[in-house]
C-alpha cells in the first residue's frame, strides 16, 4: 500500500493486525512489520517483545497514552486511528507524543484521513498518513503547502503570525 511519509509517497511494508487476531499474526509471519491494537499489546506484551519483526501499536480516540508511555521504545510506529472527520482527540495524542514525551518514531494517521486535514495533522506531529484507497496521493501532497500562515504554535515549531510580528 502506498502512503504519504515525510511528505513523500512511499510504499508501506506495515501490516495492520485486526483486533483480536494477534495469535495468527504471531504464528504466520513472525518477522513481518505489524501494527497491533492497544488491547492486543496489553494482552500479549511479552510475546510481542520477543518476536523478531518491527512493531507498531494502534490507538483509538478513547485510548489513553499512559498505557504505552513506559513502552514507547518498543514501537517503531504509533498509529492513531480516526473514526470520522469530527474526531479530534488523535491530534492531541500526536502532539503529546511529540512534545511532552519526545517520541521520535513514526506517528501515522489511519482511518478517516483526508487531504484537507493533512497539514493540520502534520502540525500536531504526524509524519505518515494512510489515505483511503481511492485517494490521489500526488494531489494530496499539495495540501502541505496550502497553509502558509498559522495562528497557533504546533509540534512543527512553525512561527506564528504573532511571533513574526514581534
Amino acid at each position: 500500500m502506498e502512503i504519504i511519509h515525510d511528505r513523500r509517497i512511499s510504499e508501506s511494508y506495515w501490516r495492520h493486525v485486526p483486533d483480536g487476531l494477534l495469535a495468527d499474526a504471531l504464528s504466520d509471519r513472525p518477522s513481518d512489520a505489524i501494527i497491533v491494537a492497544l488491547a492486543d499489546w496489553r494482552g500479549q506484551k511479552a510475546a510481542l517483545r520477543r518476536r523478531p519483526g518491527p512493531l507498531g501499536v494502534r490507538l483509538g480516540a478513547g485510548d489513553d497514552l499512559d498505557d504505552i508511555l513506559d513502552d514507547l521504545e518498543s514501537f517503531d510506529v504509533v498509529a492513531i486511528a480516526f473514526a470520522n472527520a469530527t474526531e479530534g482527540r488523535g491530534y492531541t495524542q500526536a502532539r503529546r507524543l511529540r512534545e511532552r514525551y519526545g517520541y521520535g518514531g513514526e506517528i501515522r494517521a489511519v482511518g478517516d484521513v483526508s487531504r484537507d486535514r493533512l497539514a493540520f495533522m502534520e502540525r500536531c506531529g504526524f509524519n505518515a498518513f494512510e489515505l483511503p484507497g481511492d485517494a490521489r496521493l500526488r494531489d494530496a501532497l499539495d495540501a502541505f503547502g496550502e497553509i502558509s500562515d498559522v495562528y497557533q504554535p504546533g509540534a512543527d515549531a512553525q512561527p506564528t503570525i504573532a511571533s513574526r510580528r514581534a
